[in-house]
């Protein structure tokens, strides 16, 4: 009788942090905007750390998975697909937050957004001509460079995280894993 060793799927792990992410992306969203915290404030970036949270936190579910032991290639792999998984998801969230859920927060977006660029001197011509932009085409634009930016942020942690979290097995580890226990010495 054979057994199949099936390996762990990194896909389901980071799919099942990527979910949480976004949860908590939500939930810190909706927090900001009900405490009317500024949306140029430090606060905005609260989320970041949970970002960076949850893919360490997918890696070390996926090498606790493998038995223990990961390779750096298992671990960047686990992390950079939560990166594209929670970037995808936090671009719809993104999108829905803006023109359905709450269209007023997009609103007072583009009002910080022209007031930085008044502030920066900008000529009129070019401040309305990127308002006008941001007015058409800002619901989609955000999230797509939502979704872009955390996959290649993510990546390069994970580039970062899967060092530390690599442990490979040691030659004595696979040697003892290459005997076979139902043979008894005589």
């Amino acid at each position: 009788m054979e057994t199949t060793i099936v390996k762990p799927n990194a896909t389901k792990v980071a799919t099942k942090w990527a979910l949480i992410y976004t949860a908590a992306a939500i939930v810190i969203t909706y927090a900001l905007q009900f405490l009317n915290i500024d949306q140029d404030s430090g606060w905005k970036y609260i989320s970041f750390l949970f970002f960076i949270g949850f893919l360490v936190l997918t890696q070390k579910e996926f090498r606790d998975e493998l038995g223990g032991y990961i390779s750096y290639g298992d671990a960047f792999s686990a992390g950079m697909r939560y990166s594209i998984f929670a970037g995808l998801l936090v671009a719809v969230f993104t999108y829905l937050y803006y023109s359905i859920l709450s269209p007023q927060m997009f609103d007072k977006m583009l009002d910080v957004i022209q007031q930085k660029m008044a502030a920066q001197n900008a000529p009129d011509n070019v401040v309305e001509k990127t308002m006008s932009i941001y007015r058409s085409w800002g619901k989609v634009i955000f999230p797509f460079f939502a979704a872009i930016g955390s996959a290649v942020i993510g990546i390069i942690i994970s580039l970062i995280t899967a060092a530390i979290f690599k442990k490979e097995r040691s030659p004595y580890d696979l040697a003892q894993d290459a005997i076979d226990p139902t043979q008894t010495e005589v």
